[in-house]
């Protein structure tokens, strides 16, 4: 994956996508569990949960039944996607972890000052970070922290973060973690630091409308 669009995920940690059902059949290794990250479980229900919140305030920043379809047809895969972010946010938070980086709550409030101002206010920065990255109101401060983390760390490696060194860091702690995410989301590729799909033909998307597709 490109470094840029690997950033792009990064700092966002989440993807404005849609939220399409999943279906499988066939043995599960990981029961209940979308991922082990650090021997600790994403639950299928947390994820599912992070979609929810997502969709929420999709829905509640459009007028109409017309604009809220749009803004979900104009996206891909948000629980994919979610997915990857969860696990990327535990990744960053253990390479942080491992070079000292910190992040106070004082930090993150001034960032967050900072992009209101430019926003025009705390809604107008609430919609930009909803639409661009599909972060929902909530999790913004949690978004705004992991990007300071991403910044420090870097910073501390004396290299920004589309550069290999930092990278380098990400997939030293994907490593420790041991990521291991559930074959129907695909598979954790420690060098890339990225989710990527497997062929799995007894998965199957389903979308909105009941058509199933191939995941």
């Amino acid at each position: 994956m490109h470094r840029r669009r690997r950033t792009a995920l990064l700092l966002s940690a989440a993807i404005v996508a849609s939220a399409p059902l999943l279906s499988a059949c066939g043995s599960d290794a990981h029961p209940g569990a979308a991922a082990v990250v650090g021997g600790q479980r994403i639950t299928v229900s947390q994820l599912e949960n992070r979609v929810k919140e997502v969709r929420s305030a999709q829905r509640a920043a459009v007028r109409d039944d017309a604009q809220y379809a749009q803004a979900v047809a104009q996206t891909g895969t948000l629980t994919r996607d979610t997915l990857h972010g969860m696990v990327l946010d535990r990744v960053l938070q253990r390479a942080a972890q491992d070079a000292g980086v910190t992040v106070d709550r004082n930090e993150v409030q001034r960032m967050r000052a900072g992009l209101e101002q430019q926003a025009g206010g705390a809604k107008g920065l609430e919609v930009s970070w909803l639409q661009q990255y599909g972060v929902p109101p909530q999790r913004l401060d949690e978004n705004l922290r992991l990007q300071l983390e991403a910044q420090k760390l870097a910073a501390r490696l004396g290299t920004d973060t589309s550069q290999p060194a930092f990278w380098k860091a990400l997939s030293k702690a994907s490593e420790e973690l041991a990521v291991d995410l559930n074959p129907r989301y695909g598979s954790w590729d420690v060098q890339k630091v990225s989710r990527v799909d497997g062929k799995t033909p007894w998965v199957r998307e389903v979308t909105a409308s009941g058509t199933q597709e191939s995941a």
